[in-house]
């Protein structure tokens, strides 16, 4: 499904529990209609496209646009993930990759490690647990060594496990991101590091 692609849609928030303030935030982006049409050019014939023009951005795309571009000011539209195994999402990042020499940037957003159920330290400064950090230098290391097959196997082969995602889709994006580059087994370059909240925020960039 691709939707915001109207102009200055209202966001999805598509998440509860949290202070009135986070209800009330708005990230007017420009809609990218050119660029759906493209996307959905790009699909398989056997996987049709829904285009949702009006809903919202969800926290996944608008929070990490808010930080990237404050201005609101880059077209953008938000691609749901049709499943969640890591070798369809990689195969569909390789379908999506043609879209970078037009200049468009393929975000995939999640957090590293997103456990919430076993955190006990609810502070930013909390220290990361065990699961956390584990799982964190795997991930580092599996991605500085291009061993995507290491990656795409986390569930079985990653330490802290479950605890790091008791699900998945905060971890899933990684593969289409990791698809859609011009080689997946170049090592990514890290632009962020650390923990919040004792999760990992590791974030990446490849080329």
């Amino acid at each position: 499904m691709l939707g915001a692609t109207d102009d200055g849609v209202g966001l999805t928030y598509d998440f509860y529990g949290f202070p009135e303030r986070y209800y009330r935030m708005t990230y007017p982006s420009p809609g990218a209609p050119e660029l759906a049409r493209s996307v959905a050019a790009l699909m398989p014939d056997t996987e049709p496209v829904e285009h949702q023009a009006d809903r919202g951005l969800d926290h996944g795309a608008y929070v990490p646009l808010m930080a990237m571009y404050p201005d609101a000011e880059v077209p953008v539209l938000q691609m749901s993930m049709p499943t969640l195994d890591p070798q369809r999402l990689f195969d569909l990042g390789r379908r999506l990759r043609p879209l970078r020499d037009e200049g468009v940037l393929i975000v995939g957003s999640g957090f590293l490690t997103h456990g919430l159920p076993f955190l006990r330290d609810f502070r930013p400064e909390a220290e990361a647990p065990s699961w956390s950090r584990e799982f964190d230098e795997w991930a580092a290391d599996s991605l500085a060594r291009g061993d995507v097959d290491e990656l795409m196997a986390f569930r079985d082969r990653a330490p802290g496990m479950p605890y790091a995602h008791p699900t998945i889709e905060h971890f899933a994006p990684l593969f289409v991101t990791l698809g859609a580059a011009d080689d997946p087994e170049d090592s990514p370059e890290t632009k962020v590091e650390g923990f919040f909240y004792g999760l990992a925020k590791r974030s990446f960039q490849v080329v």
